[in-house]
C-alpha cells in the first residue's frame, strides 16, 4: 500500500471531527516512520517482531512487519510533506499507556495541609501544567482524572486539547462527589466556624435528591465522569478509611442520573461494607478495594463491575508516614492500608475480576505512575495482563475502546517506546524514552532523522 493511499484510508477512518475538518493541502502533510524492533499487541496478547509503523498526519496509517528502507516511504509520501524517520532498534513499541486514576493539579507533600489555607484554585490549576507534561513524558498518553476540589482538571483537560500546554489525553470527574464531614468533604479537619456547610454545588450531598442535582452541575461545569466517595479514605482527617459514608439510596441516585447524562461512575472504596453498596448501587468501578472481600469480588464479577487498585499509593502513604508526613491519625491508616492492598490486588486477580491499571498519582510524585506495572507484577499478575491492563481494559473502563488501547491503522498514533522486553523485565516500563501523542513527538529516544 502506498502512502497517498494509506493517507487516504487514514482520513476515511479517523474520528468524525478528523472527517468532517477541512482536508490539509498537500504541503501540510506530516509523514513519521517508526522501525520497533518489537510491538506489543495487547489485543492479541503477545509480542511481535520486527516492525515498521506509519504515520501520516497524526494517525496510524501502515503496519508493516520487518524493517523497510525509509527511502522508499519518503519517495512516496505526497510532495511538500514533513517526513522523519526513527529508528528504534533495541526498543519495544507499545501503545500509549492509560491511568485511569490520577489527580493531576494536586501533589501530596509534607506541606500538603496546610497549603489548602494559602493556595488559590489557580495554584493548583498552574502546577497542573508540569504535573501534566510529567505524566506524558512516563508513557501516559491518556489518564482519567478521578477528581479536584475546584474543577482545575476540567480547565487543564480543555488547555491541553485546544495544544496550549502538553499533556495527556485527559478525562476529568471535576469535583469529588460524597457526604458531609466524609472524604470529599473540602472542609473536613477544618475548626468548626471555617467548616461552612458545603452543598451538592461543591459536591457535598446528604440524599438522593442531592445527588441529582450534584450530577447534574457537573453536567454543566463539562465533566467527563462522576467520582463519589462511599467510604472513608487514607488522606483525610477522618479517623477511619474504611467505614462507610453513603447509603445505598444516595449512590443509586449517583448512578442513575449519571448514567442518564452519559456518566461512567468511579467509587472511592476502601471498605468491604461500601464495596458491597457501591457495587449493588450500579457503579462502573471500584477504586482502591483494600479490604474488599470474597462476597464483594463475587458481586463485582455478577455485575460487571471494574476493578482499579492503585498500588503503589498504598504502598507510598505507608512509607511517608513512617516518615512523619501527616497527622497522627492520617498515619494510623496509612500504616493500616499500604500492607493490605497489593495482596487484595492479587487475590482480585486470581478471583477473575476485571482489573483496570491506575495508580492514584498525585498521592505519589507524578511520572512514576509505571511503578505500579512491576507492583501488579509483585501481586501475582502476569505480565502482559498488566500491559493489558494499562492498555485495552483501561480503554474498555473509559468507553473509549474505539480510541485508545492499541496500535492500528485508522486510530490515532500514541505510540511509546521502552528499551528490551518487558515481559521479560516489567521495569523497563519505568524507562520510557519516545513518546508521540496523536503523531506528535514529545520525547525522543531513539536514532531519527529528517529525510
Amino acid at each position: 500500500m502506498t502512502i497517498r493511499l494509506a493517507l487516504a484510508l487514514t482520513l476515511a477512518l479517523a474520528l468524525p471531527s478528523a472527517v468532517h475538518a477541512r482536508q490539509p493541502s498537500a504541503a501540510s502533510h506530516t509523514v513519521s516512520v517508526l522501525h520497533c524492533t518489537h510491538l506489543f499487541d495487547p489485543v492479541a496478547g503477545k509480542l511481535l517482531g520486527e516492525t515498521t509503523l506509519v504515520v501520516v498526519d497524526g494517525h496510524i496509517a501502515q503496519i508493516q512487519s520487518g524493517v523497510a528502507d525509509p527511502a522508499r516511504y519518503r519517495a512516496d509520501a505526497p510532495a511538500g510533506s514533513a517526513f522523519s524517520y526513527h529508528d528504534l532498534s533495541g526498543q519495544t513499541c507499545l501503545p500509549g499507556l492509560i491511568d485511569a486514576h490520577t489527580h493531576l493539579t494536586v501533589q501530596f507533600s509534607k506541606t500538603t495541609y496546610s497549603d489548602k489555607f494559602r493556595l488559590n484554585p489557580a495554584d493548583y490549576a498552574i502546577r497542573g501544567t508540569v504535573y501534566a507534561k510529567r505524566t506524558l513524558l512516563a508513557g501516559f498518553t491518556t489518564v482519567r482524572n478521578v477528581g479536584d476540589e475546584h474543577n482545575e482538571s476540567i480547565a487543564l483537560r480543555n488547555a491541553v486539547n485546544a495544544g496550549i500546554v502538553p499533556g495527556p489525553h485527559i478525562f476529568s470527574a471535576g469535583q469529588f462527589v460524597g457526604t458531609t464531614g466524609g472524604h470529599a468533604d473540602p472542609t473536613n479537619g477544618f475548626r468548626w466556624d471555617l467548616q461552612g456547610d458545603p452543598g451538592p454545588k461543591d459536591g457535598i450531598i446528604n440524599s438522593p435528591a442531592d445527588a441529582w442535582k450534584a450530577v447534574r452541575q457537573h453536567y454543566k461545569d463539562g465533566a467527563d465522569l462522576i467520582k463519589i466517595m462511599p467510604s472513608g479514605g487514607v488522606l483525610d482527617e477522618g479517623a477511619s478509611s474504611e467505614n462507610p459514608q453513603m447509603t445505598l439510596a444516595e449512590i443509586k441516585a449517583v448512578v442513575a442520573t449519571a448514567h442518564d447524562y452519559g456518566f461512567t461512575v468511579a467509587a472511592h472504596a476502601h471498605g468491604a461494607e461500601a464495596i458491597r453498596r457501591a457495587v449493588l448501587g450500579g457503579v462502573d468501578s471500584i477504586e482502591h478495594g483494600t479490604f474488599m472481600n470474597a462476597q464483594d469480588m463475587k458481586l463485582m464479577k455478577e455485575h460487571g463491575t471494574w476493578y482499579v487498585p492503585t498500588i503503589i499509593a498504598g504502598q507510598y502513604v505507608m512509607e511517608k508516614a513512617r516518615e512523619g508526613w501527616y497527622p497522627p491519625q492520617v498515619a494510623a491508616k496509612a500504616e493500616q492500608v499500604g500492607p493490605v492492598i497489593m495482596a487484595t490486588a492479587g487475590k482480585a486477580y486470581r478471583a477473575g475480576v476485571k482489573i483496570a491499571f491506575g495508580t492514584d498519582a498525585g498521592v505519589y510524585p507524578h511520572g512514576e505512575n509505571a511503578k505500579e506495572l512491576q507492583y501488579m507484577v509483585q501481586a501475582g499478575m502476569p505480565p502482559v495482563f498488566v500491559l493489558q491492563a494499562a492498555t485495552t481494559h483501561a480503554a474498555e473502563l473509559l468507553h473509549k475502546q474505539d480510541q485508545f488501547g492499541q496500535i492500528a491503522v485508522g486510530r490515532g498514533a500514541d505510540i511509546i517506546a521502552v528499551p528490551g522486553n518487558p515481559l521479560d523485565d516489567i521495569s523497563v516500563m519505568q524507562h520510557v524514552n519516545f513518546v508521540m501523542k496523536d503523531g506528535v513527538i514529545y520525547k525522543e529516544g531513539g536514532k531519527s532523522r529528517l529525510l
